[in-house]
């Protein structure tokens, strides 16, 4: 190896599993869609990093993902496209027109956060159109998005449109109609297209309320697992599993779960 420190060592260690003669048999099979399922698990241990507070593993975990970026850029080189250089200069040239407020003149500097919010929008709609006059405020959102994260992706581009109520009132009686529809429904696709419906209903909910859906799920996920193990442990003090109790049982364990 040589004395290259920093992402230029990442970068050579990446070089040298890719060389055809030398590299690694493993490396010098993968492309960008066999590289997608890594991808995809790595960007989730770096949120189970960082929802566990443990730098060590934060660290540790953005490093895995950082070298999926260098894998991809080593295809893209390969190939004569590009390289990681030119993806950092296009990411600073990007975050640059976008960040008026920092890097513009005074006037644009001195902005409110709802100014600086409409800014941002404006700008990547107006980059959006650049490309195509056509495009639809929709065309660059992900297709393999997380449903719940899609759904907020999509009220928050409608709206950046003025496609949106101005406050939560109109939400939470959309919420209420989805629930009366989902009870009136009877045939189950007719049913799971309105529970659908009162999902999304749900997500927009959360936005207007200034919450992330995803991110209150994954705490609503947890909080019912901490608690059903709570009853777990109770069951397993008394020689029991959950299978031997009743409903109202079990309602009372959870219950306790709550409490403590």
């Amino acid at each position: 190896m040589s004395e290259f420190k920093g992402t230029a060592a990442l970068i050579e260690v990446m070089e040298r599993l890719r060389n055809p003669e030398t590299g690694c048999p493993w490396d010098l099979k993968q492309n960008f869609e066999s590289l997608l399922p890594y991808t995809i698990e790595e960007t989730y241990e770096v949120v189970d990093a960082i929802q566990s507070g443990d730098m060590a593993s934060i660290k540790d975990e953005l490093g895995d993902l950082l070298f999926q970026v260098i894998f991809y850029a080593q295809l893209a080189n390969e190939q004569g496209e590009f390289n990681f250089d030119d993806i950092a200069e296009h990411t600073a040239s990007k975050l640059i027109h976008r960040h008026p407020h920092v890097f513009g003149t005074d006037a644009e500097r001195n902005l409110s956060d709802a100014e600086i919010k409409a800014q941002w929008e404006q700008i990547k709609h107006q980059e959006r159109t650049k490309k195509d006059a056509r495009a639809s405020v929709f065309d660059d959102i992900p297709s393999q998005l997380p449903s719940v994260l899609k759904a907020a992706k999509l009220q928050k581009r409608a709206s950046s449109v003025g496609f949106d109520w101005n406050d939560a009132e109109p939400v939470y009686a959309k919420v209420e109609e989805e629930i009366q529809e989902v009870k009136e429904a009877t045939e189950h696709d007719h049913i799971e297209e309105e529970v659908g419906d009162l999902l999304f209903a749900v997500v927009n909910l959360a936005r207007h309320k200034q919450v992330n859906p995803e991110r209150a799920l994954q705490r609503a996920n947890e909080k019912f697992k901490t608690r059903f193990q709570h009853i777990e442990q109770s069951l397993r003090q008394q020689n029991k599993h959950a299978t031997d109790c009743n409903l109202e049982q079990l309602e009372e364990l959870w219950q306790i779960a709550k409490q403590e």
